[in-house]
């Protein structure tokens, strides 16, 4: 089942800023565990006033029962008033269309982080018989996430690419990422980066383009050691990604 939830938070008057920050902290770590569970759906910020503080956002539960016992892992509950909605399906809905004998859950997407790397000079190895290959190398760079940070290892790091005639380029990404408590991760990427010719060919010559003027993706596999971190090694992600004139960004993204 899936529940429309609408929280109206009030702060207690003579609340502490600090507790109120370490409280939307842990709010915001609870939200992101929900969403990794697939119980949290959609979070959204409704128009409100300055002093307002509003949230609207879709979950999924077998019951009301186990819905309630979701919102009281919150630690924002205590300042809430909550109304909710149960939702059923509706026969108009573009998403509801059921293609087999029964409905599957539609998938959610959790930001887990933003990398952004510094690129070195590639190296070119020319036109071979699968394509012209270029290693282009992962120098340094910072990651930041909701529950992860930390800094690339250079070194470990690199892009084996495949450009094809038409400009695009077939990405085997493979960088190590270690966390500011110690871990390391495995990351390994099958990327696509394409676009119009002269979108591409301005990449190609170094320039900084919009990233909404072309299109890079990558299916990404995240493997690590670290017990805390095993619901990476269960994953299965996906990351948005853009070219600058001396470095690269990926956003990536928990499929739920």
């Amino acid at each position: 089942m899936e529940f429309l939830v609408e929280f109206d938070i009030d702060v207690p008057e003579g609340t502490a800023e600090s507790d109120v920050e370490k409280r939307r902290s842990a709010e915001a770590t609870a939200a992101a565990d929900l969403a990794r569970e697939g119980q949290l759906v959609r979070v959204w910020k409704p128009s409100a006033g300055p002093e307002e503080w509003k949230v609207l956002s879709l979950f999924r539960a077998d019951s009301p029962a186990q819905l309630d016992g979701i919102l009281d892992r919150l630690p924002l509950r205590s300042w809430m008033q909550i109304a909710v909605t149960p939702l059923e399906p509706h026969p108009s809905d573009p998403a509801g269309t059921r293609v087999g004998p029964f409905e599957l859950p539609h998938p959610s997407l959790t930001p887990v982080y933003r990398l952004d790397a510094a690129l070195g000079v590639p190296l070119d190895l020319g036109d071979t018989v699968h394509g012209h290959r270029r290693i282009v190398p992962l120098t340094g760079g910072t990651f930041t996430g909701p529950e992860l940070s930390g800094t690339l290892v250079p070194g470990a790091s690199a892009d084996w690419q495949t450009v094809l005639p038409d400009g695009t380029a077939l990405g085997d990404i493979r960088y190590t990422l270690r966390t500011h408590a110690g871990d390391l991760l495995d990351v390994r990427s099958r990327a696509v980066r394409h676009g119009p010719a002269e979108v591409l060919a301005r990449l190609g010559r170094g320039e900084d383009v919009d990233a909404g003027e072309y299109t890079f993706r990558d299916a990404t596999r995240i493997e690590t050691s670290a017990p805390e971190l095993d619901w990476l090694n269960k994953g299965v992600f996906i990351s948005v990604a853009g070219r600058q004139a001396a470095g690269v960004s990926y956003e990536t993204y928990l499929v739920g």
